[in-house]
């Protein structure tokens, strides 16, 4: 009998490592890196050169969290795409961390693109 769970995970981690080595973040152009669990969803955008977060974003500080899942990645897409600019930084690299590209995460990348950020 096979472990599904266990190749599941080394799948994501397989997937995470082979996104990871192709980006890297600059002052100039940070990487933006995404957290998703079961109930939140979170971004930091990094400065690789530094070792530095810029900033940290979750759906937590969102005033009234009401909506799908995907509405508020959305939403905390648009909020990190206001606080990137705050900071006059135009251009990212969005780093998934092996999450498939479609659902939260996509809808996360969407507002941030809706926000105004390149990448």
């Amino acid at each position: 009998m096979r472990n599904f769970n266990k190749e599941k995970k080394q799948r994501k981690i397989k997937r995470a490592r082979r996104v990871r080595s192709k980006i890297f973040g600059t002052s100039v152009r940070p990487r933006v890196s995404v957290k998703r669990s079961l109930k939140h969803i979170r971004a930091q955008v990094i400065d690789d050169n530094k070792s530095n977060t810029i900033i940290s974003v979750s759906d937590m500080e969102l005033k009234g969290k009401k909506g799908t899942g995907i509405e508020l990645a959305k939403k905390v897409g648009l909020l990190v795409a206001k606080k990137i600019q705050d900071k006059k930084i135009k251009e990212i690299v969005f780093d998934r961390k092996g999450f498939k590209y479609h659902g939260r995460v996509k809808a996360l990348a969407d507002g941030m693109r809706e926000g105004g950020l390149d990448f």
